[in-house]
């Protein structure tokens, strides 16, 4: 257990987490999870990679949806070149993943940390000595500081002067962040970063439940009148338009989904908003994969199976044999799972959705226009 000014050997710059881009794997990794991974979990695990890569070259429209902290410990390394690939369309994310990962841009480090800091023994010590840790995950107070004073300034640029959805307020967070990455010579730059380069939309369901949320704040604080005013209907709206749009395509939407929480029931109510509460005629997702440690007996919506599901119309009870959940800690399988589909499938060209999405919302409200719920409430 370290003692008080021993933190610092915690925090030896050969602790530093800046895992590189996995922008090419190798072909073992295939082999050894379609060949040694038969049994129990390890066998869903090869399911998901599997029917990961099946869903990549089908053409289905694809979401990603990232809850836990999984950028902290350097996973976005994992999912950029996914985006930049082609294989992630669209996210729904927490802030706090969203937060973190601007870290890396800004040149600020994190640390891995030891078994017995992961106990929780030391947070007093911790505290004393200025550090912040997620779990076994260390780093200096300061980058959360510098992080702040960053994204506070972006923020209050005059572009962020308007009600927006978070697809465009990740987005033009994004624009500053890739120019960021690019000045600190950051090799790895962040989701937002890479999701901007490539128009990926990427929606937080709780943006007030984050760092982001706590600096907008702040800015609404200091003048009511300037900042950015996030609008949940916008995000609604144009998560259901997407997947509607892939669904009219005669093309099909998968959700691959780390963790639970809402970020994974942003991702699935998109069909409830059609069925429920627009009325539209649809049928459910496509394609689920799930990785969770959540069980299902609790009745919380991260351990909910594709089944349950089902019931909520979210699923396509026709396609429930393309469902998987692997119960596995997603910091062992996302690796596993990127390097699987990396090495497999070719890159597919972008879809841009980011630029689209007026198109597809109005494609939304004509469809809408046309039901017996919108005849009940509108006219």
């Amino acid at each position: 257990m370290p003692k008080k000014n021993e933190t610092k050997k915690l925090l030896h710059p050969k602790r530093r987490l800046r895992p590189p881009s996995m922008e090419t794997a190798s072909s073992d990794v295939v082999a050894l999870i379609d060949t040694y991974y038969n049994a129990y979990n390890a066998a869903r695990l090869r399911e998901a990679c599997q029917l990961f890569a099946r869903i990549i070259d089908s053409g289905a429209t694809i979401g990603l949806s990232l809850s836990g902290a999984l950028t902290p410990a350097g996973l976005s390394s994992v999912i950029t070149p996914l985006i930049k690939k082609g294989f992630i369309d669209y996210i729904s994310s927490t802030g706090a993943n969203l937060y973190h990962d601007l870290h890396f841009d800004l040149g600020l480090p994190l640390y891995r940390g030891t078994a017995d800091v992961a106990t929780g023994a030391v947070d007093v010590t911790l505290r004393e000595e200025g550090v912040i840790r997620v779990y076994d995950v260390l780093f200096p107070a300061r980058v959360l500081y510098k992080t702040d004073e960053w994204l506070m300034r972006v923020m209050m640029a005059q572009e962020f002067q308007k009600r927006l959805g978070t697809a465009e307020l990740h987005h033009r967070i994004g624009k500053y962040a890739l120019e960021t990455a690019r000045k600190t010579g950051m090799e790895k730059p962040s989701i937002l970063a890479i999701a901007h380069e490539n128009d990926v939309p990427v929606y937080s369901p709780s943006p007030g439940d984050s760092t982001i949320g706590l600096n907008f704040s702040a800015i609404y604080t200091a003048h009511p009148d300037r900042g950015p005013i996030v609008d949940p209907a916008i995000d609604v709206a144009e998560m259901a338009a997407i997947v509607l749009d892939a669904k009219r395509k005669k093309g099909t939407s998968a959700v691959v989904i780390l963790g639970g929480g809402a970020p994974k029931n942003f991702l699935l109510q998109t069909e409830p908003q059609l069925q429920e509460i627009l009325g539209v005629s649809e049928k459910g997702h496509d394609f689920f994969i799930q990785i969770t440690d959540a069980r299902p007996d609790t009745g919380g919506l991260s351990g909910a199976t594709p089944s349950e599901a089902v019931s909520w119309g979210k699923i396509d009870p026709d396609k429930l044999p393309d469902t998987v959940v692997a119960y596995v800690d997603s910091t062992i399988a996302l690796p596993l799972l990127g390097a699987y589909v990396i090495s497999k499938c070719k890159p597919r060209k972008p879809r841009r959705l980011y630029k689209r999405l007026p198109e597809v919302v109005e494609k939304l409200r004509q469809e809408y226009s046309k039901t017996e719920l919108y005849r009940r409430y509108w006219k």
